[in-house]
């Protein structure tokens, strides 16, 4: 069977399907579609650990795919252009990977 995805599909793949951190960072993002957040509002939100949240926000940032402003504790994090321009390809890679793994469960 042909891969759908194209490359820029596949680098949303890797990132929020394909490693173990993908599933939590994927809840951010769509966290952040809604609203910009900082973190402490995104670990209550989400119910995810203080600390875990730091994390993914800074794989994120480092890669462009979410922007920062504001400092310190107060620091709110909205989408990148980059990826708000590519949301819809998200969206379709979550879709995929959810089904994939669904079928994957159910063998």
């Amino acid at each position: 069977m042909a891969n759908p995805l194209n490359s820029d599909d596949r680098l949303l793949w890797w990132w929020f399907v394909g490693t173990r951190g993908g599933p939590t960072r994927a809840r951010i993002v769509m966290a952040l579609k809604e609203e910009p957040l900082n973190a402490k509002q995104l670990a209550d939100f989400l119910d995810i650990n203080y600390k875990t949240v730091r994390h993914h926000l800074k794989v994120l940032s480092d890669h462009h795919l979410l922007e920062a402003f504001g400092d310190k504790y107060g620091k709110a994090y909205s989408l990148s252009p980059i990826l708000e321009a590519n949301y819809e390809a998200f969206v379709q890679v979550q879709r995929t990977g959810l089904s994939r793994r669904v079928v994957r469960l159910l063998g």
